[in-house]
């Protein structure tokens, strides 16, 4: 390899080494809460969070920019370590502590509420299809375009959109039904 050919390779390290370490900042708390959505434990969560960041550290040098954006290879990052979690979470026999997860800084009252209402959205959820409840996930919980979306699930904008369109509209049926 070139003198020339191995310093672009290291400029275009660095640049990337940069653009995640100012995504982290940008990006850490979203993927936080896709997984915490995903999985219902906000340790967990945060702990997977981190590893994704990892992950993408360690990968980097492999990563290269193909129109999708790296905030996108993040969440698809994400969701790999979710369904490994998930899939080794079957496996393990766990007897929960706590039903509700209260924070210390927030009211007792308001978070039994939300913990409830996100159980009947998530028990809703499981009625759509696989591919709409990603793109709810990912465009709701993850606070991601519809683009990115796209390109995290290898769909269209377009697609992406119209599986938002009947997901929510599904949900909407279901939960107006559930009172």
């Amino acid at each position: 390899m070139s003198a020339e050919a191995n310093n672009e390779k290291t400029e275009t390290r660095r640049a990337n080494e940069t653009k995640l370490a100012s995504l982290y900042g940008e990006y850490y708390d979203k993927i936080a809460h896709y997984v915490y959505v995903r999985i219902g434990n906000r340790t967990e969560a945060e702990d997977i969070a981190g590893e994704v960041f990892l992950k993408a550290l360690d990968s980097l040098k492999s990563y290269t920019e193909r129109g999708i954006p790296m905030q996108a290879w993040l969440f698809r990052i994400a969701h790999n370590q979710v369904v490994d979690h998930l899939r080794k979470m079957t496996k393990r026999k766990t007897v929960p502590i706590d039903t509700v997860e209260v924070e210390a800084d927030e009211d007792p009252v308001t978070t039994a509420e939300n913990n409830i209402e996100l159980k009947r959205v998530k028990k809703a959820m499981e009625q759509l299809t696989g591919e709409q409840k990603n793109v709810l996930e990912l465009r709701f919980f993850g606070g991601l375009t519809s683009k990115e979306t796209g390109s995290i699930l290898n769909k269209g904008d377009g697609a992406v959109r119209e599986m938002q369109r009947a997901g929510i509209e599904k949900l909407r049926k279901l939960l107006v039904t559930d009172y």
